[in-house]
């Protein structure tokens, strides 16, 4: 009679995913719970994985004092976009995962008592990207801080502008850059916070414009892709190409900080930059800021005043009365 040997199960390597994940870096297996307490962030080798909107919130702004503006703003299918499934489909099962009604938070709050107009985007809702609804809440979180002489702060995360909205989304870069525009010329600080990944129209509008460009370690900054850049220019790409430490030794952002450290640099900025006094504009509405007429200024003192050309001799010709009495004579001449 044959002997049962009992059976051993071959060893899992996929863990559930509500439980453990994997640190893409190190590849440390980490227990949810404890990588939410730590603001998702690998203890053993520092990753920061990306954060929700409202996980970035609470991180940044004091307890309770965030009040939510424009929260029923949604995105409508106006190009009646299809491809592998209608655009509202997708729309409404970014939705139903996130809880969010589009990309992006926006509101005011105090940070160490300081009040500010805030604008958080998410990547978990259709990779973050750019539509007109989050156009529409950047634009308007810096018209309050203009409004209200706040400052603003801008968390970006997202893969560009969406194309389910075609030329709509493009319009809003064009948007965005003439809000923040003016509150430059209003002398209102702008903070920019640079998340993994910032690219695309985001990067290419409002993510770089800041008066602070602050980015988290190792976050994927740029417009195209590392793929595209390389084929564009046919050379090999440095190491650490478009990554946030690349970027600050380069001086394209001005400080790498880490999470944890993040809400106290802001802090530290806002004591510094303090809305100034407005500067006066035009009687339309524009700042006295004149580009053209700057650089018309500026050739005509460094550029030296050239020579005169040399007016040529004129010919000298009979007074007009004697003209007609001349022509006479030769008449009378070729008569005789």
């Amino acid at each position: 009679m044959p002997i049962k040997l009992p059976s051993f199960r071959p060893r899992k390597d996929a863990y559930p995913a509500d439980l453990w994940t994997k640190c893409p870096s190190c590849s440390e297996m980490l227990f949810n719970k404890q990588l939410d307490k730590s603001d998702r962030v690998c203890p053993t080798c520092g990753h920061h994985f990306r954060l929700s909107a409202e996980a970035r919130i609470a991180l940044l702004v004091d307890d309770r004092s965030f009040v939510e503006v424009d929260a029923g703003l949604q995105s409508v299918d106006a190009l009646g976009f299809v491809d592998q499934k209608p655009y509202p489909d997708r729309l409404a099962a970014a939705q139903l995962a996130t809880g969010m009604r589009d990309a992006a938070v926006r509101g005011t709050a105090t940070i160490d008592g300081h009040r500010v107009s805030l604008c958080v985007m998410d990547f978990a809702f259709m990779g973050g990207s750019m539509g007109a609804v989050v156009g529409e809440k950047v634009t308007r979180a810096a018209e309050q801080a203009l409004m209200e002489r706040l400052p603003l702060i801008i968390v970006s995360a997202s893969g560009g502008a969406r194309m389910q909205e075609g030329t709509l989304a493009l319009m809003q870069l064009a948007k965005t850059c003439a809000a923040l525009e003016r509150l430059r010329a209003a002398g209102v600080p702008y903070i920019s916070i640079m998340s993994d990944p910032t690219t695309g129209g985001v990067f290419a509008s409002y993510a770089v414009l800041g008066d602070i460009n602050i980015a988290e370690p190792n976050a994927l900054i740029g417009f195209a892709g590392a793929r595209v850049a390389a084929g564009t220019i046919a050379q090999e790409l440095p190491p650490g190409f478009q990554r946030s430490e690349f970027l600050f030794e380069h001086g394209f952002v001005d400080r790498v900080v880490a999470r944890r450290s993040l809400r106290g640099e802001i802090a530290d900025l806002l004591r510094y930059l303090v809305p100034g006094e407005q500067r006066p504009a035009a009687d339309n509405g524009r700042s006295l800021f004149d580009p053209i007429g700057f650089l018309t200024s500026l050739a005509d003192r460094v550029v030296p005043d050239l020579p005169a050309p040399e007016e040529a001799p004129a010919r000298p010709t009979e007074p007009a009365d004697d003209v007609p009495a001349a022509r006479a004579a030769d008449r009378e001449a070729t008569r005789g």
